[in-house]
């Protein structure tokens, strides 16, 4: 796991953060953990596969659509370009 230090933080902050974590019942490392996972990963994010399914039923995409796109595709692998 990563660790981070935070470098010239307000007493303020400090403070305010160390009222904060008592009032959710833990410690301000933990607290500073909390609010740094909200910010980067919120709730109510839209993750790419549930966004693509959403599409594909909104268009009416079956399985047998997918099943025909399967076995239409190409399965060779493909030739990296030369420049010759």
């Amino acid at each position: 796991m990563a660790a981070v230090t935070i470098r010239n933080l307000s007493e303020e902050a400090h403070r305010a953060l160390k009222v904060r974590a008592a009032q959710h019942n833990r410690s301000a490392e933990a607290e500073m953990r909390a609010i740094l996972e909200a910010a980067v990963r919120p709730e109510g994010r839209v993750r790419l596969g549930t966004a693509i399914a959403e599409i594909s039923r909104k268009i009416g995409l079956t399985n047998a659509d997918v099943a025909a796109l399967e076995q239409a595709r190409d399965t060779n692998p493909a030739q990296p370009l030369r420049f010759e």
